[in-house]
């Protein structure tokens, strides 16, 4: 049996959360089981400890030898317990990375979540750039790379949308504080040509003219909402780089948002060595760039007829994010690799 075990889901319009119950939701389409609880969206603690644990009790005693078993990661403190009782019934267990502990918020040494993560039969990960970097850390099972987390939404992306005469508009949706992304306020001063709209929290009170705050919308409705003629994959304060914790993972992780804005037929600008780079090149959905700083020259490069190009392949894009289809194709290679009929090359 291909199965996973639900949880609880706290914050459910957050990006982590959206995105793994979006892929529960996906598993299941594709014949996948879930052996615990019924998935439960509890705001209390105490109410979200208890539901939670209880399907992972449930979940663990209704593993059988034979059984493939997908785990979402991190887990926090189940996920050892469920790989050790998993691996003891002679199950295996597909682990699909969400975020890393030792990176991010080193939660964990390199070493322990290498240790970890071997005990899996196939890892998914977010780009090549993370298979490197845990492969050049120890991590020695096959990886398989997801590319981007799908995006499932009851409205249609915007296909009657197209670029507007006047100045162009920049999306961003998440943290939009100053502290945590200073380069919105850097962007704007540096940009006065650029209209920048804002989904999220924390815009100033005093922000410049160009910028509009549309203050925070659920991560659903925002599909069939969203204003912009690009979204925006940028995180820190500089405009010349991804800086801090969260612009230094931009080189090896796969933003939810790149999906958001794609499952809404909007292309991309996104830096040039974040991971995802490479394939909003192949999938030609956007801009890459080394820097925000000159935006207002390279946007009023782009023809209307290059425009309306990487619009159709965003809206190409935002049908595969829509159907699941990167999540089950990766799932899909891992099960192959565990049957032994592929190799994580193929």
């Amino acid at each position: 049996m291909k199965s996973f075990i639900s949880k609880n889901y706290r914050h459910i319009n957050t990006a982590g959360d959206k995105a793994k119950t979006d892929i529960e939701a996906i598993m299941t389409e594709v014949g996948y089981t879930n052996i615990g609880m019924a998935q439960s969206r509890s705001t209390n603690s105490l109410v979200a400890y208890f539901k939670t644990l209880a399907s992972i009790l449930r979940g663990v005693s209704r593993i059988k030898k034979g059984d493939i078993v997908v785990l979402q990661y991190p887990l926090k403190k189940y996920y050892d317990f469920v790989v050790k009782k998993a691996t003891d019934r002679g199950a295996k267990v597909i682990t699909l990375i969400h975020d890393l502990g030792s990176f991010r918020r080193k939660k964990l040494t390199e070493a322990d979540e290498v240790e970890r993560l071997n005990r899996s039969a196939v890892v998914i990960v977010h780009t090549e750039a993370m298979r490197r970097w845990l492969s050049e850390r120890g991590v020695r099972v096959p990886m398989i790379v997801l590319g981007l987390f799908d995006y499932l939404s009851k409205f249609p992306a915007r296909k009657d949308y197209s670029r507007p005469d006047g100045k162009p508009k920049l999306m961003f949706a998440g943290n939009c504080s100053r502290r945590a992304n200073g380069w919105i306020y850097a962007l704007a001063e540096t940009a006065p040509n650029v209209e920048i709209i804002l989904y999220g929290n924390g815009v100033e009170d005093q922000a410049p003219d160009n910028i509009t705050a549309m203050g925070q919308v659920d991560s659903d409705t925002l599909i069939g909402e969203a204003q912009g003629d690009y979204g925006v994959v940028w995180y820190g304060e500089s405009l010349d780089e991804g800086a801090g914790p969260l612009g230094e993972y931009l080189r090896y992780n796969a933003p939810h948002k790149t999906s958001m804005y794609l499952r809404a037929g909007i292309p991309v600008v996104i830096w040039d060595k974040a991971a995802l780079a490479d394939i909003v090149k192949r999938l030609d959905v956007g801009i890459c760039i080394p820097s925000l700083r000159n935006i207002e020259e390279v946007l009023s490069a782009i023809t209307p007829e290059r425009y309306s190009q990487m619009r159709a392949n965003a809206l190409a894009a935002a049908e595969k994010l829509s159907s699941g289809g990167f999540t089950s194709d990766a799932l899909a290679k891992s099960v192959d690799i565990i049957n032994g009929s592929a190799t994580a090359t193929d």
